[in-house]
């Protein structure tokens, strides 16, 4: 059982009915009468792969600015692609995987596999044109990803200004050394992809002090397609050199980061008495035939859902877009 990293492009997924017939089909019924609730027809697409519409952002994919709301796509973790790592990594019958929620909304697995896989862990994002998934057999995980993209109201100044407390002044003195504003904002974006995989590796969430952690980024540029982890961490004020920071980007927008925490259980070590180093793996695109290959039908076809998600505009009206 090895490590994932998968991606699911939404915003280009243009389902067909037999597509979106099918998707409802491979959800619990709670879990499809949730996305039939979503208004728009990106936010419903997103929920059906990984429940998690815009967390990040309003209607016009603004970032909001309250610390309140950040990590919150771990309460809302992804359906399909869910069923996917537990089918194909963990072996169990699609029809057999049994998901709940918290009373704070936070999937879980029913299933007992604490005897089989004690230390499995997986975490789920979705921000921008894709939702994605890590998953390890053995040590901590949390993802994020971020889309650059301008802010829906004022200037990226003002916005810099507003989420001034979020970073360090060494954070920040990294993200304005950078030539211009456009590019400015994409090194924000990629610093707060660091943070919140790390927050979301340990579950610590809501009231956690983004100014306690601090990065050194490294390569300050990024090829797209290729992994990196040069990139370190701080923890108030003193290094943490058993976390690994995966570093990705999917495209020329889309910044993925990947906390990996230490091992629970013993590791084997090679001949000099060195933990092994296992190869980062590259993030794996999905098309809507693998999302839904070991898929077995849970519920009765209902025509009227495809009906539902025709009438649904694709995005709100007022959207945020750049011309580089």
């Amino acid at each position: 059982m090895g490590s994932a990293r998968w991606a699911f492009p939404c915003a280009a997924w243009v389902p067909r009915r037999d597509e979106w017939l099918l998707a409802a089909r491979l959800v619990q019924p709670e879990e499809r009468d949730r996305v039939r609730q979503f208004v728009f027809a990106r936010d419903a697409k997103a929920a059906m792969v990984e429940e998690a519409a815009a967390p990040y952002g309003d209607s016009a994919g603004e970032p909001r600015v309250e610390r309140e709301v950040l990590g919150q796509e771990e309460t809302r973790a992804g359906r399909l692609l869910i069923r996917k790592l537990m089918a194909e990594k963990l072996r169990i019958p699609w029809n057999e995987i049994h998901l709940q929620r918290t009373s704070k909304g936070k999937p879980f697995l029913v299933n007992d596999i604490l005897g089989i896989h004690p230390n499995f862990n997986f975490n789920v994002s979705h921000q921008g044109d894709y939702a994605v998934l890590a998953a390890e057999p053995e040590l901590q995980v949390g993802i994020d990803i971020m889309k650059t993209n301008l802010p829906g109201s004022g200037s990226i100044p003002d916005f810099f200004r507003i989420m001034k407390r979020q970073f360090t002044e060494a954070e920040w003195s990294v993200i304005k050394s950078m030539n211009n504003e456009w590019i400015q904002l994409d090194m924000f974006y990629r610093h707060w992809a660091l943070k919140e995989s790390f927050i979301k590796a340990i579950g610590i969430g809501i009231g956690f002090n983004l100014q306690r952690i601090e990065f050194n980024v490294s390569p300050l540029q990024l090829e797209v397609g290729k992994v990196y982890k040069e990139t370190k961490m701080m923890l108030d004020g003193d290094k943490e050199e058993g976390w690994t920071f995966e570093e990705t980007r999917l495209d020329d927008l889309h910044h993925v980061a990947v906390a990996l925490g230490k091992p629970e259980v013993f590791v084997q070590k090679d001949s000099n008495g060195l933990s092994k180093d296992v190869t980062q793996p590259q993030f794996q695109v999905l098309t809507f035939d693998d999302l839904v290959a070991a898929g077995v039908p849970i519920a009765h076809e209902d025509p009227a859902y495809w009906d539902n998600f025709c009438s649904k505009q694709e995005y709100p009206a007022r959207q945020s877009t750049y011309s580089r």
